[in-house]
């Protein structure tokens, strides 16, 4: 299973902006971001000169694909389904993404990031309608049952983590019983409930080249 190895904090500096990829540490004195506010590399402070329009648009490709970590083939499999669908065709492809069950997990609380979601998710520590799933990019739909795998060890570990997540609430097209764990992927989210801050719509323009 492809995905990338390399340093997370290199891929916020290279965005210049937050994508949450180490969960607290993110929002802690410790992040990257804060002490080396520039691109990585010798000449990352020295880099001058205006953006072209490919290059926004580029930019804005990469945070979104960055932010759900997902490589470059599987996120243009992603656009093209997303093409197909009727509507939006940048809106279609954020939803795609949301529905992502390491994504789905990590806003039920379950995991720190969409990193450490994926690695539980690829262990087997999870259930979607009484079935184990090991995919990360399996895809969630409405009135979907995503529960905790009855082993004694994945439930402590997961436990822990919705209680460190707590405070942080849940996604209103979620409901979580965290007691229990168990979760339900109610409906299907609107764009601005996501709150994710990338402009999608350079990607369609880059995509339609």
């Amino acid at each position: 299973m492809a995905r990338y190895r390399g340093s997370v904090c290199r891929l916020c500096r290279r965005q210049g902006s937050k994508l949450f990829l180490k969960g607290d540490r993110c929002l802690s004195s410790k992040c990257a971001l804060s002490k080396r506010n520039y691109a990585p590399g010798l000449k990352g402070q020295d880099r001058r000169g205006k953006v072209s329009e490919y290059g926004i648009q580029l930019r804005e490709k990469q945070k979104i694909k960055r932010t759900y970590g997902v490589l470059e083939q599987p996120f243009r499999n992603y656009f093209y389904k997303a093409e197909r669908q009727s509507g939006m065709t940048g809106t279609n492809l954020i939803l795609l993404l949301e529905r992502r069950l390491d994504n789905v997990l990590y806003r039920l609380g379950w995991a720190a990031s969409r990193p450490q979601a994926r690695q539980l998710v690829g262990h087997g520590h999870f259930l979607v309608n009484g079935k184990k799933v090991d995919i990360p990019s399996f895809l969630v739909k409405p009135e979907d049952e995503i529960g905790v795998y009855p082993r004694d060890r994945s439930k402590k570990l997961i436990k822990k983590l919705a209680a460190g997540n707590a405070q942080k609430g849940i996604s209103p097209w979620l409901e979580v019983n965290q007691e229990n764990l168990t979760g339900r992927f109610v409906r299907i989210p609107e764009r601005e409930e996501i709150g994710l801050d990338a402009n999608e719509s350079l990607v369609v323009e880059l995509y339609s080249k």
